[in-house]
């Protein structure tokens, strides 16, 4: 897994902590502009006041601020805005036109309600126009009704596009519900900034399934407090604890990888960046490659779905300027493809889909290891063709794939059987490293992280006109 980012992203931490982390001085004008023109927060403030909010936009949606009067710095926010995923242009200038200032509004003595600024200047100007429209003869049919429907307009038009703008957007209120959105805002941020200029799929695609995280996070808590949701919630955020971890492998990678080519520990198997007890989604599979031995038969009912196939093969270059790709990841039933050989390829689906664990990824090595270590393969197909041929499915665009580069010690890692050991030389300490399966599993473990938040949103597509999966017998 290769990245064209070499710089690690700010800790997630250090994000949405307090308004406008990266530019402070942006805080202290917005917060001179509040004092002079609106109510802040203060011992002084009813449940009427109508507060001075500062907003923050970003990628993803906008923060709203309150300035606190004793001049210290908030630190939660008053509202949380989360914009719809995949939005448009337009889209995101109806975000901005959200978090415009509030409209300044007159509130005579003697006449209940309030009437915009903006909606006295309307009027004023159309009557001057229509009065001058009138002397240079335009029918009055014509311009009293103009003059009439502008001020009308300017009052209420407004309040139609808020509302026609607020179903793009999720909007949260509230300490509890707002804390929690901060933290996972804080998580997503870091994605993004990972994602910005990188032309890594893998980066751009965690901070889309970010975004959607965030997105599903908000509308839970729009209806519903956090403890009726506590659930679903912890779920979201542990996924985005997921997604931040692997982006920081990645990248932690990629810079390990620039520095030095040399045989030491591989980069990725324990990467520093999260600490070891960071949790992982309720719901994530194992995915270890386990060794689990097939039932005697073998049938629909005895198969398990989501089982992924990892194999590795000659490196190739997707592209100009990209790195190396050496190892590939498909769903089990791409080997039912029809242009993968046949029936080599449902013999070998029959394999990997046998006692396996939902979501596990098996490494066609370990098929190897239960295959008495390899004595079997001829009785149950061609392996080798099998995997050209999902090679050249998946360099075609006909199935969906997860492309990996990984490092030298991983990849061999994967390629050997789940006892098996690899032997690497490291030259700074003039002796030999052993590499074994709890660092096989920790390979296995990052891939899956990064598989899992991709599945999660959109399974695998295995490709079109599959044929039957076969039923057989096993010994």
């Amino acid at each position: 897994m290769t990245a064209t980012r070499h710089t690690r992203p700010p800790a997630a931490a250090g994000h949405h902590e307090r308004p406008f982390t990266g530019d402070p001085g942006r805080w202290e004008r917005e917060r001179s502009r509040a004092l002079r023109t609106g109510h802040v927060r203060d011992h002084t403030c009813s449940a009427a006041c109508e507060l001075v909010f500062v907003h923050e936009r970003t990628p993803w949606g906008w923060l709203a601020w309150t300035v606190p009067g004793d001049g210290s710095t908030p630190e939660i926010p008053h509202r949380i805005a989360v914009l719809t995923p995949g939005a448009s242009r337009a889209q995101r200038l109806a975000l901005r036109w959200l978090t415009r200032r509030p409209a300044q509004r007159i509130a005579p003595d003697r006449i209940p309600g309030s009437l915009r600024f903006s909606t006295a200047a309307v009027a004023l100007v159309s009557l001057v126009a229509g009065l001058f429209a009138v002397s240079h003869a335009v029918p009055v049919d014509v311009a009293l009704p103009a003059m009439l429907l502008a001020p009308l307009l300017a009052e209420h038009l407004p309040d139609g596009l808020d509302s026609r703008a607020r179903k793009l957007v999720h909007i949260v209120e509230g300490d509890d519900a707002c804390r929690y959105l901060q933290r996972l805002a804080a998580l997503h941020t870091s994605l993004v900034q990972a994602a910005a200029g990188s032309d890594r799929y893998e980066l751009r695609r965690s901070a889309e399934i970010g975004h959607n995280l965030l997105w599903d996070a908000a509308s839970l808590l729009q209806a519903r407090d956090t403890r009726a949701v506590s659930d679903d919630l912890i779920a979201r955020e542990r996924l985005m604890l997921q997604l931040a971890h692997q982006v920081a492998q990645l990248i932690h990678r990629t810079a390990d990888e620039d520095q030095t080519r040399d045989l030491g520990r591989p980069p990725g198997l324990h990467s520093p960046s999260v600490p070891p007890s960071t949790p992982r989604p309720m719901t994530a599979p194992p995915l270890k490659g386990t060794v689990l031995m097939p039932q005697p038969e073998s049938g629909p009912a005895d198969r398990t779905p989501d089982v992924y196939l990892l194999f590795a093969h000659e490196p190739y270059y997707p592209g100009p300027g990209t790195q190396e790709i050496n190892t590939t990841v498909v769903a089990a039933d791409s080997l039912l493809h029809p242009q993968v050989r046949q029936p080599d390829g449902a013999r070998i689906h029959v394999l990997l889909t046998q006692g396996r664990q939902p979501g596990e990824i098996v490494p066609l090595a370990t098929l190897t290891h239960e295959l008495h270590g390899g004595a079997d393969w001829p009785t149950v197909g061609d392996w080798e063709s099998v995997t050209t041929d999902l090679l050249q499915l998946v360099r075609s665009g006909d199935c969906d794939a997860l492309s990996l580069g990984l490092p030298e010690i991983a990849r061999a890692l994967v390629c050997t059987g789940p006892h098996s050991h690899v032997r690497a030389y490291d030259a700074a300490a003039d002796d030999f490293v052993v590499y074994g399966s709890s660092e096989r599993a920790a390979v296995l473990d990052d891939v899956g992280m990064f598989l899992t938040g991709i599945a999660t949103e959109q399974p695998f597509w295995p490709g079109d006109s599959l044929l039957p999966p076969l039923v057989s017998r096993r010994a």
